[in-house]
């Protein structure tokens, strides 16, 4: 079993390219980020030996909300094809000391990493999974009852000629609307709260597979349009088809070697005193908590043992209340590359607008676009949003591109609404046009503090 083979061709100068086609600055960010993602293919060349005590170099990303942290983790791990959960470090405070079962995140990202096994292996069994389909509709069309078989009788075309008539009209759609009778399976959970989740999922049960001890994973009848039975029966018999067993090793493999794990808000469980006691004592015991997993431990799942030595794990922070080394030696000792995110700038702004594949601006003209509205943008309406998203981040909370997201969605509100019944279909959005919007808002403090 290998590793995807395009990892090999990205070299860090290929990934920071590639990274900068949607995220904006941030280059150490970025930089370190492709390290560690190159240090995964040269870790495969190793002897087994060697392979095995080198371990990931985990990352903390240092920096407000919305400059980009999550984003160069999730583009990171699509950009490989790698298992990739995001999670929050304060969810896993709730339930005193210990905090939630913190290994749940390895299970996610194993669930996660099966999904995609299977999204891949789809392909392979497809053609049989709509032949089979197609067969199943085909019975509950065409019932071999006595019914049928006294029209064959009179006379009336046989059985295996109907059943080819129907064939022709399903395979054209013209039976869509039909409603006909399927058998599914249910998998529905029972409802019990006396259970916790952390003991089960310690002993590598999950809640959803005691559907079946309780009365779930029931076979019943329901009533659907042939449409609607297409997609659920090609859902239940390609997963018949899949060797689960070839899925389960594959996507343990990649979650072992490939997974990536963001922990978001990690400053919000730092302490900045060892003498404290109540909710600062239970954010310590997270971290604890997160240590051997961290570290490298084996944590039990529905589809067996996950060693974790070499899951790479990026948190991140604003660290505005606290700083790293708020947090406990050992855990800090486990994230050794520290990239500190900066502040998003005017220019930066402009570039978010304007630049990225998935750029702000080309959102908003495809969206009018399916309402037949024509969406420009001249180059001085462009500068004046990217002005007043900086003001009003200085002014008030930074939160970074997001700013950008709200100032928009006000700009372009009359539009969006009036978009079906417009007459005129071509929307310049020029200075003129920012400012009638926008000005009195940025103008009103207290205004702007609510609206923007």
């Amino acid at each position: 079993m290998t590793l995807l083979k395009d990892i090999d061709d990205l070299t860090p100068r290929k990934i920071v390219e590639e990274l900068d086609k949607y995220i904006i600055g941030q280059k150490d960010a970025k930089k370190a980020v492709a390290i560690a993602l190159r240090n995964r293919t040269r870790r495969k060349q190793l002897s087994e030996a060697m392979r095995d005590e080198i371990a990931p170099k985990n990352i903390i990303m240092i920096g407000p909300t919305g400059v980009g942290k999550t984003e160069i983790a999730r583009r990171l791990a699509k950009l490989c094809k790698a298992p990739f959960v995001k999670v929050e470090a304060t969810k896993y405070t709730e339930v005193g000391y210990v905090g939630r079962d913190v290994e749940s995140m390895v299970r996610d990202l194993l669930n996660v990493a099966v999904n995609m096994v299977k999204g891949e292996l789809r392909e392979s069994v497809i053609s049989e999974g709509e032949r089979r389909t197609r067969e199943i509709i085909l019975k509950s069309l065409l019932p071999e009852t006595k019914t049928a078989l006294k029209k064959e009788a009179m006379n009336m075309p046989d059985y295996s000629d109907t059943k080819d008539k129907m064939a022709y009209l399903l395979d054209e759609g013209k039976l869509d609307d039909r409603f006909i009778e399927i058998t599914t399976t249910t998998n529905a959970s029972p409802m019990v709260e006396i259970f916790s989740g952390t003991g089960l999922e310690g002993m590598g049960i999950n809640m959803s597979d005691l559907g079946g001890i309780f009365g779930g994973g029931r076979q019943k009848k329901k009533r659907v349009t042939v449409a609607q039975a297409k997609k659920i029966i090609l859902d239940q018999e390609i997963e018949k088809l899949l060797d689960m067993d070839k899925v389960i090793e594959t996507a343990l493999f990649r979650v072992e070697n490939e997974g990536i794990i963001f922990i978001d808000e990690i400053d919000k469980v730092a302490v900045k005193s060892r003498n404290s006691s109540g909710a600062e004592v239970s954010r310590e015991g997270v971290q604890r908590d997160l240590l051997p997993i961290v570290e490298g431990s084996q944590v039990n799942t529905k589809y067996g043992p996950v060693k974790t030595d070499h899951i790479l794990f990026i948190a991140a922070g604003a660290f505005n209340m606290s700083k790293p080394s708020d947090l406990i030696p050992e855990l800090q000792g486990r994230f050794p590359i520290r990239v500190e995110l900066q502040s998003l700038s005017k220019d930066d702004f402009v570039a978010i607008l304007t630049t990225p594949k998935n750029a702000l601006i080309l959102q908003y003209k495809e969206l009018l676009r399916t309402e037949g509205v024509e969406l420009t943008f001249t180059e001085d309406a462009i500068d004046l949003l990217a002005e007043y998203a900086n003001t009003v981040n200085g002014e008030m909370e930074n939160i970074g591109a997001r700013r950008l997201h709200t100032i928009m969605e006000k700009l372009l509100e009359d539009v969006s609404f009036n978009a079906p019944e417009m007459e005129e279909k071509s929307v310049e959005v020029n200075k003129e046009f920012v400012n009638n919007a926008l000005k009195n808002i940025i103008e009103n403090r207290d205004l702007s503090k609510y609206i923007l």
